[in-house]
Protein backbone atom coordinates (compact mmCIF):
# COMPACT_ATOMS: atom_id res chain seq x y z
CA UNK A 1 0.00 0.00 0.00
CA UNK A 2 2.71 2.33 1.00
CA UNK A 3 4.22 2.07 -2.68
CA UNK A 4 1.31 1.87 -4.34
CA UNK A 5 0.85 5.69 -2.58
CA UNK A 6 4.51 6.66 -3.04
CA UNK A 7 4.33 5.76 -7.35
CA UNK A 8 0.84 7.60 -7.35
CA UNK A 9 3.00 10.43 -5.42
CA UNK A 10 5.76 10.39 -8.30
CA UNK A 11 3.18 10.24 -10.90
CA UNK A 12 1.55 13.28 -9.48
CA UNK A 13 5.11 15.48 -9.45
CA UNK A 14 5.63 14.28 -13.20
CA UNK A 15 2.67 15.45 -14.27
CA UNK A 16 2.71 18.46 -12.19
CA UNK A 17 -0.70 18.01 -10.71
CA UNK A 18 -0.02 20.14 -7.93
CA UNK A 19 -4.13 18.77 -5.84
CA UNK A 20 -2.79 15.43 -6.52
CA UNK A 21 0.44 15.92 -4.84
CA UNK A 22 -0.38 17.88 -1.99
CA UNK A 23 -2.82 15.13 -1.08
CA UNK A 24 -0.65 12.14 -1.21
CA UNK A 25 1.59 14.03 1.06
CA UNK A 26 -0.88 14.54 3.57
CA UNK A 27 -1.37 10.83 3.21
CA UNK A 28 2.23 9.66 3.80
CA UNK A 29 2.10 12.26 6.76
CA UNK A 30 -0.57 10.94 8.39
CA UNK A 31 0.84 7.38 7.78
CA UNK A 32 4.24 8.32 9.35
CA UNK A 33 2.53 10.14 12.19
CA UNK A 34 0.91 6.63 12.89
CA UNK A 35 4.38 5.07 12.39
CA UNK A 36 5.95 7.62 14.63
CA UNK A 37 3.24 6.59 17.54
CA UNK A 38 3.47 3.06 17.05
CA UNK A 39 7.17 2.75 17.78
CA UNK A 40 6.57 5.47 20.64
CA UNK A 41 4.12 2.37 21.51
CA UNK A 42 6.84 -0.79 21.03
CA UNK A 43 4.30 -1.75 17.84
CA UNK A 44 4.97 -2.87 14.44
CA UNK A 45 5.09 0.00 11.63
CA UNK A 46 1.20 0.10 10.20
CA UNK A 47 -0.03 -2.43 8.05
CA UNK A 48 -2.32 -2.12 4.77
CA UNK A 49 -5.27 -2.34 7.06
CA UNK A 50 -4.00 0.60 9.25
CA UNK A 51 -3.46 2.57 6.59
CA UNK A 52 -6.94 1.94 5.43
CA UNK A 53 -8.67 2.77 8.14
CA UNK A 54 -6.59 6.18 8.11
CA UNK A 55 -7.78 7.21 4.60
CA UNK A 56 -11.23 6.42 5.55
CA UNK A 57 -10.96 9.03 8.34
CA UNK A 58 -9.32 11.09 6.05
CA UNK A 59 -12.53 10.55 4.03
CA UNK A 60 -14.85 11.50 6.58
CA UNK A 61 -13.17 14.40 8.02
CA UNK A 62 -13.02 15.75 4.53
CA UNK A 63 -16.63 15.31 3.90
CA UNK A 64 -17.32 17.17 7.41
CA UNK A 65 -15.51 19.62 6.30
CA UNK A 66 -16.57 19.89 2.68
CA UNK A 67 -20.29 19.93 4.58
CA UNK A 68 -19.06 22.48 7.10
CA UNK A 69 -17.98 24.95 3.82
CA UNK A 70 -21.39 24.79 1.87
CA UNK A 71 -23.18 25.61 5.07
CA UNK A 72 -21.08 28.43 5.22
CA UNK A 73 -21.34 29.49 1.87
CA UNK A 74 -17.19 28.93 0.94
CA UNK A 75 -18.24 26.73 -2.32
CA UNK A 76 -14.91 26.66 -3.79
CA UNK A 77 -13.55 25.26 -0.51
CA UNK A 78 -15.79 22.44 -0.24
CA UNK A 79 -15.48 21.60 -4.07
CA UNK A 80 -11.53 21.24 -3.22
CA UNK A 81 -12.69 19.46 -0.03
CA UNK A 82 -14.38 16.97 -2.07
CA UNK A 83 -11.37 16.75 -5.37
CA UNK A 84 -9.19 15.22 -2.26
CA UNK A 85 -12.00 13.11 -1.38
CA UNK A 86 -11.46 11.21 -4.80
CA UNK A 87 -8.11 11.24 -4.62
CA UNK A 88 -7.74 9.60 -1.23
CA UNK A 89 -10.85 7.02 -2.30
CA UNK A 90 -8.69 6.09 -5.80
CA UNK A 91 -6.54 4.05 -2.96
CA UNK A 92 -9.30 2.29 -0.90
CA UNK A 93 -11.32 -0.65 -1.91
CA UNK A 94 -14.82 0.24 -3.52
CA UNK A 95 -17.39 0.26 -1.30
CA UNK A 96 -19.93 -2.69 -1.21
CA UNK A 97 -23.36 -1.70 -2.36
CA UNK A 98 -26.19 -1.06 -0.09
CA UNK A 99 -27.75 -4.64 -0.85
CA UNK A 100 -24.28 -5.91 -0.51
CA UNK A 101 -24.08 -4.24 2.90
CA UNK A 102 -27.76 -5.82 3.69
CA UNK A 103 -26.20 -9.07 2.87
CA UNK A 104 -23.19 -8.73 5.05
CA UNK A 105 -24.70 -7.74 8.16
CA UNK A 106 -27.50 -10.65 7.79
CA UNK A 107 -24.25 -13.22 7.43
CA UNK A 108 -22.15 -11.72 10.17
CA UNK A 109 -25.91 -11.73 12.89
CA UNK A 110 -26.01 -15.12 11.68
CA UNK A 111 -22.12 -16.30 11.98
CA UNK A 112 -21.98 -14.36 15.41
CA UNK A 113 -25.24 -16.40 16.55
CA UNK A 114 -26.51 -12.78 17.87
CA UNK A 115 -29.99 -13.42 19.19
CA UNK A 116 -30.64 -9.17 21.10
CA UNK A 117 -29.19 -6.08 20.95
CA UNK A 118 -26.08 -7.14 23.28
CA UNK A 119 -24.72 -9.18 20.78
CA UNK A 120 -24.55 -6.07 18.60
CA UNK A 121 -20.99 -4.80 19.44
CA UNK A 122 -20.10 -8.65 18.66
CA UNK A 123 -21.52 -8.09 15.37
CA UNK A 124 -19.86 -4.76 14.40
CA UNK A 125 -16.82 -6.04 15.41
CA UNK A 126 -16.68 -8.85 12.94
CA UNK A 127 -17.89 -6.40 10.09
CA UNK A 128 -15.30 -3.96 11.15
CA UNK A 129 -12.47 -6.97 10.32
CA UNK A 130 -14.30 -8.24 7.46
CA UNK A 131 -14.70 -4.93 5.96
CA UNK A 132 -12.61 -2.80 6.61
CA UNK A 133 -13.31 0.66 4.59
CA UNK A 134 -15.56 -0.42 2.44
CA UNK A 135 -19.01 0.05 3.87
CA UNK A 136 -20.57 2.92 5.90
CA UNK A 137 -20.47 0.97 9.52
CA UNK A 138 -23.10 4.33 10.35
CA UNK A 139 -25.76 2.66 7.79
CA UNK A 140 -24.44 -1.01 8.64
CA UNK A 141 -24.96 -0.26 12.51
CA UNK A 142 -28.68 0.56 11.76
CA UNK A 143 -29.03 -2.58 9.99
CA UNK A 144 -27.86 -5.04 12.65
CA UNK A 145 -30.06 -3.25 14.99
CA UNK A 146 -32.76 -4.05 13.03
CA UNK A 147 -31.77 -7.42 12.59
CA UNK A 148 -31.31 -8.05 15.98
CA UNK A 149 -34.67 -6.26 16.95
Amino acid sequence: MRDTIAQALREALKSQDKRRISTLRLVQTAIRDRDIANRGAGKDPVSDEEIMAILSKMVKQRQESAKAFEESNRLELAEQEREEIAIIRDFLPRPLAEEDVKRACAQVVHEVGADGLRDMGRCMNALKEKFPGRMDFGKASGIVKNLLQ
